[in-house]
């Protein structure tokens, strides 16, 4: 893995200040964000998205089930002495017993991890205020890193659209440039729970959510502060051509609410 993810308080500050800059403006697009919002991250990892959200007075909580990440949260946050201090939950999501509804949900990066989407998506409403928005930051499948390519220490992190290669080809690859198993094992995931754009649209639709807002880019907003690239949105005409977007947006930032009858999303 590449140095930039080994070091964990490092990513801690790259996501927040993305978070800060980028998707919190996207967010209050939809809802205003106060000291009276609740916001919960599902797979907070260290907490570094909840940052930004906990300086503006908001009341967090973020559940992750790697048992590490949950320990260097609890650990980054020693020392915040603000009455709003976040809370850490180390369970997975499904096994999670609140009665507590929460105004924003946040999934940044997340969703492109998670086996069966639809049964994901629809199980997160119970954590959702009726006027509550879900956040999802996601990267296209099909996009030229939609693998997660760029994690691996070899020459194959600078490879675009490699991870569309056969898995058996694609593992044989990485074993023989001596990537870790662990790592492996984390990228042929992906291969698994692959997400396009129009699968994403399906599953909204069935699950009963309508968009408030989206944005595609063609530079995800993460690269600026990771390669030094500035955000770039995507042209309309591409987001809005099937299967083609997949290639050319880098991630989707979506704001969904729940509704109370079918409507046409896209």
């Amino acid at each position: 893995m590449q140095k930039r993810h080994k070091d964990r308080r490092q990513y801690f500050e790259e996501q927040s200040i993305t978070t800060e800059k980028y998707v919190i403006p996207f967010i209050e697009k939809s809802i205003p964000i106060t000291k009276n919002t609740l916001v919960l991250e599902i797979g907070c990892g260290e907490g570094g998205n909840l940052f930004p959200f906990i300086e503006k007075g908001c009341i967090v909580t973020g559940v992750d089930m790697n048992a590490n990440k949950i320990k260097n949260a609890n650990l980054f946050y020693a020392n915040y002495t603000e009455t709003n201090k976040p809370t850490f939950v180390l369970t997975d999501i499904y096994d999670w017993e609140t009665d507590q509804k929460f105004d924003v949900i946040m999934l940044r990066d997340v969703l492109e991890h998670i086996h069966n989407q639809e049964k994901f998506l629809k199980f997160v409403k119970k954590f959702l205020k009726p006027d509550g928005k879900l956040f999802l930051g996601f990267p296209p499948w099909q996009n030229p890193y939609g693998g997660h390519q760029q994690m691996f220490d070899s020459t194959i992190a600078r490879l675009p659209f490699i991870h569309l290669l056969p898995t058996k080809l694609y593992t044989w690859i990485l074993r023989k440039l001596k990537e870790s198993e662990k790592e492996i094992e984390a990228i042929v995931e992906i291969k698994e729970t692959r997400i396009t754009i129009e699968r994403f649209y399906k599953i909204i639709r069935d699950q009963n959510y309508t968009i408030s807002n989206s944005t595609f880019y063609f530079i995800n907003p993460n690269y600026e502060i990771k390669f030094g690239l500035k955000p770039r949105k995507q042209l309309r005409i591409i987001t809005k051509i099937p299967w083609l977007r997949n290639l050319l947006i880098t991630t989707c930032y979506v704001t969904l609410e729940t509704r109370t009858k079918q409507t046409k999303n896209e």
